[in-house]
């Protein structure tokens, strides 16, 4: 009991710290904050300056796509290139080696699409410069998240417009206002807390003792250093997940007290849990947000309490501190520092939000935990899932709900007064299906390739289920993943890449396209023959549809997985 009454104090703290970020959010996107206007607006206008734009010229739902499209080529071909090439750039103390083209390639993609997926070791694979390149990636993948998820909220709130926002208005508005502010004091707490931000060479030290390594005897360590803090911290608020060591949050350097680890826990569900609160005030109607908000959470609760009991179950309930409940539970691949308690609730939130950042080995816990987490990244990254992305994933789901309740019912298929014809059904249907589609088919094509093999070091379902996680990671835009599987050949990098590409991009089309259907519509008046999104019966059958839709889609991987690893 002790364990649970923790987890819901720190939910209580992340919703009311939520609300009123929330709050923050809406105003700065619709343009009405002024007081860090009056801080940072310099900052702002020269910007538009640079960029020779004006942000009051707004654009329709094609010319915003094609926006997004070009920032995001360019982004990834700046990254490639910095990464193919590591060798000839700065910043590269320990003398790395460039990238091969498909880790490359994959990274780069991993890295625009807000997966941030790692086939890589951070600290022994890239220079100080490419962490920061990346780094500045993890700023724009969140905040191009956000301005697709407000480009939608004025498609809903328009009538009879063909304009939807400015894309480069939003970017720098998402990134200047929200993730720069809310980052820099992440770090500041973090680095408090001894996670190093410098430029210092990689210090070598003396061990206490030394290690028999390969018939020899080592007496020194290298420490790596580096810009870790700025990154930490946006990784944790921008859902992305992606850290500067190789075994992330679970190292002593990314991650070294309770302290940082709780901060950073707050940090992976602010922001997803925030925007609902946004998008309730900027359509003007705040009970929508709290209904959709709602749905999340009971869908978070049910995802916590079956992967909490199942860790904590293995043990008696030891306590090691009086004050906090360190269930021994299984600790295997876990930290001490942290227990399995907070390590479970971790990894829920990792799973649930699309974040990706670990701070203990997945490939360790229990199967049916797996399964758990397997099923919130099937379901579409939708338990408040990613920046921006994850909340717009979820409104494409209440259309679909609202569209299969009126065939149900009998009554008009609205929401939020549009009404929803069958090109948004369309729209909608291709944002729930992105990842089951982008997971079962490029995870397919995959497995019946040569070599695959090769890359599973654990055989049978165990073997199976690090393959189905990696897919659905990368489906999800999450970019988890379970120890035993190497993912860095040419095959797998390209077959991840594809699959992270299409399921970030696929939703965003989809999105835009919807949002400027809605702009042109006409509000429709309520009528008795409206259907009510704001009920519990409605977010029940919400709920419904996101587990039918999204995690039935995956049952019979899941069953040669997860569930046949339970059985064994």
């Amino acid at each position: 009991m002790n364990s649970f009454l923790q987890i819901a104090l720190i939910l209580l703290v992340i919703v009311l710290l939520a609300y009123p970020l929330g709050i923050y959010i809406s105003k700065t996107m619709d343009g009405e904050n002024r007081v860090t206007k009056k801080i940072l607006g310099f900052i702002e206008r020269l910007t538009y300056r640079f960029l020779r734009m004006d942000p009051k010229e707004e654009m329709d739902w094609k010319e915003y796509l094609l926006s997004i499209v070009f920032f995001t080529v360019v982004s990834f071909i700046v990254t490639f290139l910095c990464l193919f090439f590591q060798n000839l750039l700065f910043l590269n103390p320990a003398g790395f080696h460039d990238l091969s083209w498909s880790l490359a390639f994959n990274t780069a993609i991993s890295f625009v699409t807000n997966t941030n997926w790692q086939a890589y070791g951070g600290e022994t694979t890239m220079s100080m410069f490419s962490q920061l390149i990346l780094t500045v990636q993890q700023f724009t993948s969140a905040a191009v998240g956000i301005s697709v998820l407000f480009a939608f909220i004025r498609g809903l709130k328009r009538k009879n417009l063909g304009t939807i926002g400015n894309f480069y208005a939003d970017l720098t508005r998402s990134t200047l206002y929200v993730l720069l502010p809310l980052s820099f004091v992440s770090a500041l707490v973090l680095v408090s807390q001894g996670v190093p931000q410098n430029f210092s060479d990689y210090t070598v030290v003396q061990l206490l003792e030394p290690i028999l390594k390969d018939g020899q005897w080592i007496m020194t360590q290298i420490i790596p250093q580096g810009p870790i803090a700025s990154m930490e911290a946006i990784k944790m608020l921008g859902s992305n997940g992606g850290g500067f060591f190789g075994t992330n949050s679970a190292f002593p350097l990314e991650n070294p007290t309770m302290l940082s680890n709780l901060v950073e826990m707050i940090s992976i569900m602010l922001i997803p849990m925030a925007l609902c609160f946004s998008f309730g005030r900027s359509v003007g109607k705040q009970k929508a947000g709290w209904f959709i908000w709602g749905a999340m959470m009971f869908l978070l609760v049910c995802a916590i309490i079956p992967v909490v009991l199942a860790e904590l179950h293995v043990s008696g309930g030891t306590t090691l501190n009086g004050l906090i409940d360190f269930s021994l539970g299984n600790m295997e691949g876990k930290e001490v520092r942290f227990g399995a308690l907070t390590s479970s609730l971790w990894s829920v939130f990792t799973t649930a939000v699309s974040n990706g950042s670990v701070n203990g080995m997945i490939d360790s816990y229990l199967p049916a935990s797996n399964l758990v987490l397997i099923i919130l990244m099937d379901t579409g990254e939708v338990v408040f899932g990613g920046v921006g992305s994850g909340l717009y994933t979820m409104i494409a789901f209440v259309i679909l709900t609202v569209f299969i309740s009126g065939l149900m019912i009998g009554r008009t298929p609205e929401y939020l007064g549009k009404k929803i014809e069958p090109k948004e059904i369309l729209l909608a249907t291709a944002v729930c299906l992105a990842t089951p589609f982008a997971v079962l088919i490029f995870g397919s094509i995959t497995a019946l390739l040569p070599g695959l093999l090769a890359s599973i070091s654990n055989g049978g379902a165990h073997g199976f289920s690090e393959f189905f996680y990696a897919f659905s990671s990368a489906g999800a835009n999450n970019g988890s993943a379970m120890a035993g599987f190497f993912a860095n050949t040419d095959m797998l990098n390209v077959g991840l890449g594809l699959t992270m590409l299409v399921a970030r991009f696929l939703p965003i089309v989809a999105i835009i396209a919807m949002a400027g259907s809605l702009a042109r519509k006409k509000v429709v008046a309520q009528s008795s023959g409206t259907l009510n999104t704001e009920s519990f019966l409605f977010t029940i059958l919400l709920v419904a549809v996101v587990v039918i839709v999204g995690a039935l889609s995956f049952l019979p991987s899941l069953a040669l997985g997860p569930v046949r690893d339970m059985l064994d």
